[in-house]
C-alpha cells in the first residue's frame, strides 16, 4: 500500500533548490502530448529534462482529439501519403506499448451515392491496407449494409458499406503515462509552472518559470529549449521576444465534439463523409454512450475561451442525421468538448484542408547560438516519431545520448500482451474479490498492471474509503493526486478518467468539496 499522502508530498521536486545547481541538457515548455513525448524519449537516452506545464498535463488539445490511433483515411485525398504512411505504421506500435489504453477498432464507412463514388472509397481503403506495414489488425472488408447487423441503424438509403480497421486511444492517459515513464527515468515534470520568460545569456537558457498555485518564481538553465506549447506556441515566442516574424506559425482551428446517449448496441464505430467534403465520427464511448465528431472551425476567441459553438452543435447533429434513423438534437447531448488544433499555417484555404503534419524549426541553429526548437502542427498518433525527429534535430548541440528506444518500450501498466486484457481482468477479479467484471475492467483500461498499486492491500470494499459514486473511492483519488499530477475533480473526472459522465452533478459537486477541504490549504507537489 502507498505511504499516506502527507508523507508523499515530502517526495517533491524543489525548482528553488535546483535552480543554482543544476543544468538540464533540455527544457521543454508545453505538457500535452509532444511535450511529455519527447520528455519521456530524451530522458530514456540519458539527458537531463525539465518539463513546465502551465495548467495540468493534457488539459489543452490534447485531451479534446477524436481518441483515435488512425492513419486519417481522408488525408488522402489532399496527397498527404507520407503522413498516412507515418501513422499507419505506429498504429501497431503504440498499440503493443500500451494495450490498456489503446485497443482495435473496426470502422463502417457506408457509401454515400451523392457523395464519392463506391470503387473510390474501395481504392483508397486498399491503399489504406497496405502503405502502412499492417500485420494484427484485420483489413477491409465490403458490407451489405441490408443485412449486416451495422446497418440496422442506418437509413434504409445505405445499402453498401466498408469495413476498416483503426485504433482508439485514451487520449488524456497517452499524455500522463509519457510523463510518468519520463519522471521514472528522471525527468522532473512540473505542472501548474507557468513560463514567463525565456532568454540566452551566459551560454544557457536562463527559463524563468512561476509555480501557479504558490506565486513563487524561479529560474533553471539549460542548453536546449523546445516550445512544445500547442495553441500557445506562437504567444510563448511573443512573451519571450523570440519570434522572428509577424506572420502566424499556427493556425488555430477548433475540433469539436458531443457526447449522446449510446446510439447502437454493436462495438463498431461508423466514419461518416459530410456534403461539404467533411467527415464525423460516431464512436462508442464509455460503455453507456457514442461520441460524434469532430468540425473543423478557425479558432477566434481567446484560448482561454474553447468551447463548442451552438452552430457546431447542430452541424453535428445534422451530419449524423443524414445517416441514422434516429435523429439527435441539441437535447440528447450529455457532454461536450471542444479543443485547438495548432495546425501548421501552410496557406491552405480551408480549415479541414491544413495539412495535419508537423513540422520542426530549430532556430538560431545557423549562427552556432543555444537552440531553440518550434514545434508546429502535429497529431497524437505520430507523437513519438515527432519525439525521435526533434530529438535528432537537436542532437549537434547536446551531450551523446543513447539510441532510440521508445518503439519497443511499453509504456507504465502496458507491460502484457496486446490481447491480453480480459486475461488481467480475470486475474484482477480474482485477487479482488469484492470488484465486479465492470469495475475490473475500467481499472486495467485506465491502469493497466498498476491496478494493483492502486488498489493496495485493500479486501474488502471499505479498505478503499470514501466512495463518491461510479466507482471512484478516496483511494483512487489519493493514487492520481500522489502519482499522477491530479490537483482538482476536473483532472480527475474528465482527463485522468472519464468517470464524470456517469456521475451525477450531486456526486461531481461532492468530489470538488473534498478536494477543497483536504487539498486547499497545501496542494501537492511532484514526485521527483
Amino acid at each position: 500500500m502507498d505511504a499516506p499522502l502527507d508523507k508523499q508530498r515530502n517526495k517533491t521536486v524543489d525548482i528553488t533548490a535546483q535552480q543554482h545547481t543544476k543544468t538540464y541538457d533540455i527544457a521543454i515548455i508545453g505538457g500535452g502530448i509532444n511535450g511529455c513525448g519527447i520528455a519521456r524519449d530524451a530522458a530514456g537516452r540519458g539527458l537531463s529534462v525539465f518539463l513546465a506545464e502551465q495548467d495540468d498535463l493534457a488539459q489543452g488539445t490534447s485531451s479534446a482529439s477524436t481518441k483515435l490511433i488512425h492513419g486519417g483515411l481522408r488525408y488522402l485525398e489532399h496527397y498527404e501519403f507520407m503522413l498516412v504512411r507515418k501513422a499507419l505504421n505506429e498504429r501497431e506500435v503504440l498499440w503493443k506499448n500500451a494495450p490498456h489504453i489503446i485497443w482495435p477498432m473496426r470502422f463502417i464507412l457506408p457509401h454515400h451515392k451523392a457523395l464519392r463514388p463506391a470503387w473510390l472509397l474501395r481504392l483508397g481503403l486498399l491503399l489504406y491496407d497496405y502503405i502502412g506495414g499492417r500485420k494484427l489488425l484485420p483489413p477491409t472488408k465490403t458490407l451489405d449494409l441490408s443485412r449486416h447487423a451495422t446497418g440496422e441503424p442506418l437509413t434504409a438509403a445505405f445499402k453498401k458499406g466498408f469495413e476498416y480497421s483503426d485504433c482508439w486511444v485514451d487520449d488524456a492517459r497517452l499524455v500522463v503515462l509519457n510523463a510518468l515513464d519520463a519522471r521514472a527515468h528522471g525527468a522532473d515534470i512540473h505542472t501548474r509552472t507557468r513560463c514567463i520568460g525565456a532568454k540566452r545569456q551566459d551560454g544557457l537558457w536562463q527559463v524563468t518559470v512561476q509555480d501557479t498555485h504558490r506565486q513563487q518564481t524561479h529560474t533553471i538553465t539549460a542548453k536546449t529549449l523546445i516550445n512544445a506549447a500547442g495553441p500557445w506556441v506562437d504567444k510563448l515566442l511573443d512573451q519571450a521576444a523570440l519570434k522572428q516574424s509577424d506572420q502566424p506559425n499556427v493556425r488555430l482551428v477548433r475540433g469539436s465534439h458531443i457526447i449522446v446517449p449510446k446510439l447502437y448496441a454493436h462495438d463498431r464505430a461508423y466514419i461518416f463523409q459530410n456534403g461539404d467534403g467533411r467527415i464525423i465520427f460516431a464512436i462508442p464511448y464509455e460503455q453507456d454512450f457514442t461520441l460524434v465528431g469532430t468540425t473543423d472551425a478557425d479558432h477566434t476567441a481567446p484560448l482561454n475561451q474553447v468551447a463548442i459553438s451552438a452552430d457546431e452543435v447542430d452541424y453535428i447533429c445534422a451530419a449524423a442525421g443524414t445517416y441514422f434513423k434516429r435523429s439527435i438534437s441539441r437535447d440528447d447531448v450529455v457532454w461536450t468538448y471542444a479543443g485547438v488544433r495548432p495546425l501548421y499555417n501552410d496557406g491552405a484555404s480551408a480549415a479541414q484542408e491544413a495539412t495535419r503534419d508537423y513540422v520542426l524549426r530549430v532556430d538560431e541553429a545557423s549562427t552556432g547560438k543555444l537552440p531553440l526548437l518550434n514545434i508546429f502542427g502535429g497529431k497524437i498518433t505520430t507523437y513519438r516519431c515527432l519525439a525521435e525527429d526533434a530529438l535528432h534535430k537537436l542532437a549537434p548541440y547536446l551531450p551523446p545520448q543513447r539510441a532510440a528506444w521508445t518503439a519497443t518500450a511499453a509504456l507504465p501498466g502496458g507491460d502484457f500482451a496486446h490481447d491480453g486484457v480480459a486475461t488481467k481482468v480475470q486475474r484482477l477479479q480474482a485477487d479482488y474479490a469484492f470488484i465486479d467484471a465492470d469495475w475490473a475492467l475500467s481499472l486495467i483500461r485506465r491502469y493497466g498492471t498498476r491496478a494493483w498499486d492502486m488498489l493496495g492491500d485493500a479486501t474488502h470494499l471499505t479498505d478503499l474509503g470514501q466512495a463518491f459514486g461510479a466507482t471512484l473511492t478516496a483511494r483512487e483519488v489519493e493514487f492520481l493526486i500522489a502519482h499522477e499530477w491530479a490537483r482538482s475533480a476536473e483532472d480527475i473526472l474528465w482527463r485522468r478518467s472519464k468517470i464524470g459522465l456517469h456521475m451525477t452533478p450531486p456526486q461531481r459537486e461532492s468530489l470538488a468539496d473534498w478536494f477543497t477541504q483536504q487539498h486547499s490549504a497545501s496542494a501537492p507537489e511532484q514526485h521527483a
